[in-house]
């Protein structure tokens, strides 16, 4: 890899608090595929205050599992209680895999964030953020003051424009303007 071409990270996952007495810590998941990112051997770069015996580290999956419906993990090294106390609120980032095969129509939130909301070849707002919901996800648009949720389907997002930075929209009456009372 050559400095010309910097790896890009994604946040995967936060460690909220150790969970029991081997080591073991609860997470907050941000990614949508925890039980293949967070296999044994899987490394992560650790996002924590400068002060922390972690800065600059990273840590190892030993083992990743579910209980009571909460996602678990294991370091490798972190082998009580006290060490996972030490890890607590770290952030887990890992590179990005730019060789895998992409999807036509999959893109990371950080791709999307910061590109123009176009409709009818005018910028009508920015996407925010994507927020994901279990029917489906919403690009969050700031308009102005305000936040406007568009559904991210292709009825209503047909286009996703990456290297133009733009996301073109086609959204239904209403979404980004108010309607006159008297319209049928």
């Amino acid at each position: 890899m050559s400095a010309a071409t910097p790896k890009s990270q994604l946040r995967v996952g936060r460690v909220l608090k150790a969970h029991g007495l081997k080591g073991a810590l609860k997470l907050e998941l941000y990614t949508d595929d925890p039980d293949g990112r967070f296999v044994p051997g899987a490394s992560f770069t650790l996002q924590v205050p400068e002060q922390s015996q972690w800065h600059r580290k990273t840590v190892t999956v030993r083992e990743f599992r579910w209980m009571n419906a909460s996602p678990v993990i294991f370091f490798e090294g972190v082998d009580d209680r006290n060490a996972a106390e030490t890890l607590a609120r770290a952030i887990l980032w890992v590179d990005q895999d730019d060789s895998s095969p992409e999807e036509p129509d999959a893109w990371y939130d950080h791709q999307l964030i910061g590109l123009d909301a176009v409709r009818d070849d005018k910028v009508i707002g920015r996407i925010a953020r994507v927020d994901h919901l279990p029917s489906q996800d919403l690009l969050i648009v700031s308009v102005g003051e305000t936040e406007v949720m568009v559904p991210f389907v292709s009825a209503i997002v047909p286009e996703v424009d990456l290297e133009g930075g733009r996301v073109i929209m086609t959204p239904p009456a209403g979404l980004f303007e108010e309607l006159p009372d008297d319209a049928e």
